[in-house]
């Protein structure tokens, strides 16, 4: 059986869940890898098959997605001949983690793709939502990589055929202890920012995990390293707390960790808002941005905030195997046809 696996790479958290989802994948079939995007600190001890530009998009440094350089980057041109030339008929299954060349490639070449992503666990209606409905947000997520079947991994199993998160092995190995330090990740941040709101709260060791600077320095509290996976890891486990975006891979390590967390959702991305408002539903705090309007939340967490209990179970192999047998065996063919 030859299967293409194709990662999102815009994010740290498609490639993360990948390193435990690869090796599940190669015990049943032969496993071609493709990445695509660029902005990704984590790299897959995999050799991939395919590197593709994709469509993603670039982080600011105000808490939100820099849509000029976004645009600026977006290459319609070489997308759509990524599109065309990828052989997925040589495949007998495409699973994707919302990865747009492959998934499109799928469409038009008429051949199975499995949805096996955070993303659609967001879209399922019974999943929380934020109060302003986003229709361009939604359509976004709906549109950008469209399959034929769909799977999805959520704070909590929402409805039929979504889990709840991938925990790395590396993670679930890690005994958690607490140094006294916090371990901030907010990559749509500017390093100058994060100090100058950070250093306000003199009382507290901050340690903060840039995408914008490969130098590590101190100034007065905060410390700013560059994203390293182990590093990151080593520090979150060690935290009182972990201060983030509303990403999915980071608070939901940060959960299982046992760690009280605070999260920043992007601006303008729609996906963050979503988790933010299944975060709060789970009584996670949610600040908007890093305004001073906002400080006495964050106090407040600092002071008085709790960990979460969460119960995220190792499911992996189960939820690989039950989508292999399903979209591999002989009524597969007629479900993909059904499908268009």
């Amino acid at each position: 059986m030859k299967v293409l696996y194709a990662i999102q790479g815009t994010g740290n958290g498609h490639l993360s869940r990948a390193r435990d989802i690869i090796p599940v994948l190669q015990q049943r079939a032969d496993v071609d890898i493709l990445v695509s995007g660029t902005q990704a600190d984590v790299k897959l001890p995999y050799p991939i098959r395919y590197q593709c530009g994709g469509m993603g998009f670039v982080f600011g440094k105000s808490g939100g997605v820099d849509l000029w350089q976004t645009y600026r980057q977006a290459n319609t041109g070489r997308f759509y001949r990524e599109v065309r030339d990828l052989p997925v008929h040589n495949y007998d299954l495409v699973i994707n983690d919302f990865e747009p060349v492959s998934a499109w490639a799928c469409r038009w070449q008429r051949t199975p793709c499995v949805a096996l992503s955070h993303q659609y666990a967001v879209l399922a209606p019974t999943a929380p939502k934020p109060i302003e409905r986003d229709r361009f947000g939604e359509f976004i997520l709906k549109q950008y990589a469209p399959a034929t079947a769909h799977y999805g991994f959520h704070f909590a199993s929402f409805a039929e055929n979504i889990y709840t998160p991938v925990i790395r092995a590396q993670v679930r190995r890690l005994t958690p202890t607490d140094l006294g330090h916090y371990t901030v990740y907010l990559p749509s941040y500017d390093d100058e920012k994060l100090v100058k709101k950070l250093s306000r709260f003199p009382d507290v060791r901050w340690e903060v995990f840039s995408k914008h600077n490969r130098h590590p320095f101190t100034r007065q509290n905060v410390t700013i390293r560059p994203v390293d996976n182990e590093a990151f890891l080593h520090s979150m486990a060690t935290s009182s707390g972990v201060l983030c975006g509303a990403g999915f891979e980071t608070p939901a390590e940060a959960l299982f960790l046992g760690k009280k967390l605070l999260v920043i959702p992007m601006k303008t991305q729609y996906e963050q808002q979503c988790n933010a408002a299944a975060l709060s539903a789970m009584g996670v705090p949610v600040i908007k941005s890093l305004k001073k309007k906002h400080f006495p939340i964050l106090e407040t967490w600092l002071q008085h905030g709790q960990p979460i209990p969460v119960h995220f179970p190792d499911l992996t192999q189960c939820i690989l195997e039950r989508i292999l047998d399903t979209h591999t065996a002989p009524q597969a063919s007629s479900l993909l046809a059904a499908s268009f």
